[in-house]
C-alpha cells in the first residue's frame, strides 16, 4: 500500500466557496433573476407573517389590523433591503423583521396603562404608537455606532476564531423554529423537508437548456407542490375534527389574510397616529437594537462568504450598521410593530441556490414593495402554512451555521486554546438562551424580574440571543486568553488585510458605492 501524502489528508484553506456561478457583482439573465428574486420574496414571507401573528392579537388588533401590519412590514422590508444593497454594505441581504424585538415589544404591550384600555382597537393603536416611539428613539444607537465608525473600531477585536462560533450560532440558535414547528403538522412539514433536500441536492444536476433548474428553483417548486397538497388536505376535510392547534398549523385557510386584506393599500408614515415616547420603554428597546446589531454583523460575514466577496472591512460594516439604524427608524415611522435585522433564511438561500447576486436581492425588494401595496395578492402568498417555511428553515439555518464553521479553516484547530474558545462559546451560546427560554415558558416572565422594567428587558433580550451570548464569550476569550503569540493560530494573517478598505484590491469592486458616490464619501 502506497504512503498517503499530506495533501491527500487535508484540504488547503480557500477564501471563496466552490460551485458558485454568480457572485455579488455578477448577474444571472433577467428571466432567472426575476424568478430567483420572487423565490427570496416568498421565503421572507415566513417571518413577515409570523411576527405580526404573534404580536397583533396581544395588542388587541383584529385580522384587518394584522393584515395592515404584515403589509407595512413587507413594504418597509423592501425599502430597507434596497437601501442596504445600494448604500449600506452592498451585500445581497434581505433586511426583514427581527424576533429580537419581541421581548421589549411584549413588555410595552403588557404595560398597565395600555392593558387598562377596554376598547381593543384603541388599545391596539395606543400600543402601536408606544412601540413606534421606542423604535424611533432606540434606532439612534445603531445610527450613532455606525456612522461614527465606533462599531468598525470595535470590530477590530474580531478574528476568524472569534467570528466562527458567532456565525454558527446564527443558524444553530434558531433550531426552535425548525423541526419543533415541522412537528406541529408533520404530514405537511416532513414531505416539504424531504422534497426540498431531494430536489436541491440529489437532483441538482438536472438541467433544462443548460440551467440547473432544480438546484436554483427548488424552493419555489417545493412550496408550490406542498402548498397544493396542503390545500387538498384542507379542502378534503382532513382537519375538520382536529384540534385547534393542528388546524392553525396545517390548514391553508386559517390565516384569514385574504378576506381581511384590501385590494390596494399603500403604507405611509404615522399611519397609526402620532408616536408616544417613554424613557423606560425606549431604554428597554435599546437591548433589542444591540442584539440586532450583533446578529446582523454575523449575517454580513456569512453573506459575504456566500456571495464570494471578501469579509466586509470595518468601514463598510459600520456603514451597513448605520443604514440598518435608519431602517429601524423607518420601522418606527411606518409602524411595523418590530425592528429590522438581516434575514438569516435568505442568507441561507444564497448557499442553497449557489447564487449570491446583488441584483437578485434588489428584485426581491421590488416584489416586496409591489405586493405589499396590492393587498389581496400579497395576502394570497402570505397564507402559506408556516410549517412549510419551518421545513425549509431546517436546511437553510443549517447552511448558515456551516458557513460559520468554515471560518475555522483559517485557524489552528490543533491548538487546545482554540478548541476551548470554540467549544465553550458555542455551548454557552446554546445553553444560556435555552435556560432563559425554559424559565420564561415556566414562569411566564424572564429570569430578570426587578422593579426596573427596562433592566429586565435588557437582560432577558440580550441573553436570549445565541449569537449575542456567543460573541460576548468568544471575543472576550479570544482577546484575553494567551493572546501574545496566538495571532497565527487565531487566523489573523488572513483576516488583517480585510480590516481596511484598501487592504485588498477586491474591496473596491465589491463594496464601492453606486453612481460614483465614493467621490463624496471616500472609504477609510
Amino acid at each position: 500500500m502506497s504512503e498517503v501524502k499530506p495533501e491527500e489528508i487535508s484540504h488547503p484553506a480557500m477564501e471563496q466557496l466552490q460551485g458558485f456561478e454568480y457572485c455579488i457583482d455578477s448577474n444571472p439573465p433577467w428571466g432567472e433573476a426575476i424568478i430567483l428574486g420572487f423565490q427570496h420574496y416568498i421565503l421572507a414571507l415566513g417571518t413577515a407573517v409570523m411576527i405580526p401573528a404573534v404580536l397583533v392579537p396581544m395588542m388587541g388588533g383584529n385580522d384587518g389590523d394584522r393584515v395592515r401590519v404584515v403589509q407595512t412590514l413587507l413594504f418597509v422590508t423592501g425599502i430597507n433591503t434596497l437601501l442596504q444593497s445600494l448604500f449600506g454594505t452592498r451585500l445581497p441581504t434581505v433586511i426583514g423583521g427581527s424576533y429580537a424585538f419581541v421581548i421589549p415589544v411584549m413588555a410595552i404591550v403588557q404595560d398597565s396603562s395600555l392593558a387598562a384600555i377596554s376598547d381593543d382597537h384603541e388599545r391596539f393603536l395606543q400600543s402601536m404608537r408606544a412601540i413606534q416611539g421606542a423604535l424611533i428613539v432606540s434606532s439612534s444607537i445603531q445610527i450613532i455606532l455606525g456612522y461614527s465608525q465606533l462599531w468598525g473600531i470595535f470590530s477590530r477585536f474580531f478574528s476568524p476564531l472569534g467570528m466562527a462560533p458567532v456565525v454558527a450560532l446564527l443558524g444553530f440558535g434558531l433550531f426552535e423554529r425548525g423541526f419543533p414547528v415541522v412537528g406541529r403538522c408533520v404530514e405537511v412539514g416532513l414531505p416539504m423537508l424531504i422534497l426540498f433536500v431531494v430536489l436541491s441536492q440529489y437532483l441538482k444536476n438536472v438541467q433544462i437548456r443548460e440551467i440547473p433548474i432544480l438546484e436554483r428553483f427548488s424552493l419555489f417548486i417545493c412550496i408550490a407542490l406542498v402548498w397544493a397538497y396542503a390545500q387538498i388536505l384542507t379542502s378534503g376535510g382532513a382537519y375538520n375534527h382536529s384540534t385547534e392547534v393542528t388546524q392553525i398549523n396545517c390548514r391553508t385557510d386559517r390565516a384569514n389574510l385574504i378576506s381581511s386584506a384590501p385590494w390596494i393599500k399603500i403604507p405611509y408614515p404615522l399611519q397609526w397616529g402620532a408616536p408616544t415616547f417613554s424613557a423606560g420603554q425606549s431604554f428597554g428597546m435599546v437591548s433589542a437594537v444591540l442584539v440586532s446589531l450583533i446578529e446582523s454583523t454575523a449575517s454580513y460575514s456569512a453573506a459575504a462568504r456566500l456571495a464570494s466577496a471578501t469579509p466586509p472591512p470595518a468601514h463598510i460594516l459600520s456603514r451597513g450598521i448605520g443604514w440598518q439604524g435608519i431602517g429601524i427608524l423607518l420601522c418606527g415611522l411606518f409602524g411595523t410593530g418590530t425592528g429590522s435585522t438581516v434575514s438569516v433564511e435568505n442568507v441561507g438561500l444564497l448557499g442553497s441556490t449557489r447564487i449570491g447576486s446583488r441584483r437578485v436581492i434588489q428584485i426581491c425588494a421590488g416584489f416586496m414593495i409591489f405586493f405589499s401595496m396590492l393587498g389581496k395578492f400579497g395576502a394570497l402568498f402570505a397564507s402559506i402554512p408556516f410549517t412549510i417555511f419551518a421545513a425549509v428553515y431546517c436546511v437553510l439555518f443549517g447552511l448558515v451555521a456551516a458557513v460559520g464553521l468554515s471560518f475555522l479553516q483559517f485557524t489552528n484547530m490543533n491548538s487546545m486554546r482554540n478548541l476551548f474558545i470554540v467549544g465553550v462559546s458555542i455551548f454557552l451560546g446554546l445553553s444560556v438562551p435555552e435556560y432563559f427560554f425554559r424559565y420564561s415558558m415556566a414562569a411566564q416572565r424572564g429570569p430578570a424580574h426587578t422593579k426596573a422594567g427596562w433592566f429586565n428587558d435588557y437582560i432577558n433580550t440580550i441573553f436570549s440571543s445565541p449569537p449575542t451570548v456567543g460573541l460576548m464569550v468568544a471575543v472576550f476569550l479570544d482577546n484575553t486568553l494567551e493572546v501574545k503569540d496566538a495571532g497565527r493560530d487565531r487566523g489573523m494573517p488572513w483576516w488583517v488585510p480585510f480590516r481596511s478598505f484598501k487592504g485588498d484590491s477586491r474591496n473596491e469592486e465589491f463594496y464601492s458605492l453606486p453612481f460614483n458616490l465614493n467621490r463624496f464619501f471616500p472609504p477609510s
